[in-house]
């Protein structure tokens, strides 16, 4: 007879205390599932309503090994952890999703784009680099965008190679170069996976990026036709079926203008293109996770609202406590979700928090969105 755990307290220790963590343990609560979390430095976002808060190391072997031994199941809200550690767990007897093997990949994007050619599965052209890599072999490969293979994060990382006085940006580290593709939309599907292989997508999202590569704005459903819709969902399906990865996964997607679909990257937890799900969806993106990685069965996608997001990003020139200006009448307009991080100082471009406008009409939703970028700085 299979055990029954919902209602149990389960111990879920997370690796990384930040925002996305802190939504994880908003849902978590409602099912009495104790998290525990382990981040570098005591005031982090998920600090203050963790049930036991660890101040470590994630890229430790030591610190990771200690935090993981007495928790149930180990799961991640940032890619750059030890993967030793976690493999070493696995031994112990917990269970670590996303599968450290799996993360091992994902973590190095030159090892994640050769598992998309070695599984059929259609990316855009690159080739690898590092120090040994002359100027003259990248300067033949304009226009290319350039990535380092480990460590990027929200925009971070990532060199677009445009022209010959672009190359003085590229990196001498260990990096891929991407043909640069003539993709007609940047879009983005989560979709889910338990350890008994059940799986559960999201509506596909559509993104716009800022001039530092972070999402400023995106919005569910996309605005393409029901064809590529099945065909992003089905494509996020198969990717995380070839991965036969447990826990969340965001497969980001160029659409090029012949209808194309190319996966970009992935990660492998909740993501910035997934907040809108909070309100907009019967389940949320961080409900989900949670449900993923406890193999409960997975809950429904159905889109009961619409709803465009933005992020609430520092203001550049601005370092020091945060003020959130224009908040007050951005609460005005009808269907606006606010949601802070809990981060107590601002600075040029960091995530602050995110507000999600939801409502019956899209366009309605993304005019009131953009009138609330256009409303609310993060100032200090």
């Amino acid at each position: 007879m299979e055990k029954e755990l919902v209602g149990l307290k389960q111990r879920l220790g997370i690796l990384g205390g930040g925002q996305l963590g802190r939504m994880l343990i908003q849902e978590a609560i409602s099912y009495n599932v104790q998290i525990d979390v382990m981040e570098r430095t005591k005031e982090a976002p998920s600090s203050v309503i963790a049930n036991s808060y660890t101040v470590g190391e994630i890229t430790d072997y030591d610190d990771v090994l200690k935090f993981g031994k007495d928790k149930d199941v180990i799961t991640v809200e940032i890619e750059n952890v030890n993967i030793e550690a976690l493999k070493e767990l696995e031994k112990l007897g917990t269970k670590v999703f996303p599968q450290p093997n799996i993360l091992e990949i994902i973590k190095d994007k030159g090892l994640q784009k050769q598992f998309y050619i070695d599984n059929n599965i259609p990316t855009s052209p690159f080739e690898l680099t590092d120090t040994s890599t002359s100027l003259e072999i990248l300067e033949a490969k304009i226009p290319f965008v350039h990535k380092l293979r480990k460590g990027g994060y929200d925009g971070n990382g990532v060199q677009l190679i445009r022209s010959t006085e672009d190359l003085q940006n590229v990196f001498t580290e260990d990096s891929l170069a991407e043909d640069l593709v003539p993709f007609a939309k940047e879009l983005s599907v989560i979709v889910a996976r338990n350890e008994d292989g059940e799986t559960a997508v999201y509506q596909t999202v559509e993104c716009e990026f800022n001039d530092a590569n972070l999402v400023a704005f995106l919005f569910s459903p996309a605005e393409i036709n029901e064809t590529i819709e099945k065909k992003a969902e089905e494509l996020a399906i198969s990717v995380i079926n070839a991965f036969e990865m447990v826990g969340l996964l965001a497969v980001e997607l160029f659409l090029l203008p012949n209808g194309e679909l190319l996966v970009n990257e992935v990660a492998p937890r909740p993501h910035n293109s997934g907040h809108h799900t909070i309100e907009c969806n019967v389940t949320s993106q961080f409900e989900q996770h949670m449900r993923s990685v406890l193999n409960m069965p997975l809950g429904s996608t159905e889109m009961i609202r619409k709803g465009a997001m933005i992020n609430l990003l520092g203001a550049p020139g601005f370092d020091g406590e945060a003020i959130y200006e224009g908040m007050n009448s951005a609460l005005k307009f009808p269907g606006v979700h606010v949601h802070l991080y809990g981060k107590a100082f601002t600075r040029g471009n960091r995530k602050m928090g995110h507000i999600t406008v939801s409502g019956d009409d899209l366009q309605e939703a993304k005019s009131i969105a953009q009138k609330v970028l256009n409303t609310v700085r993060v100032i200090s």
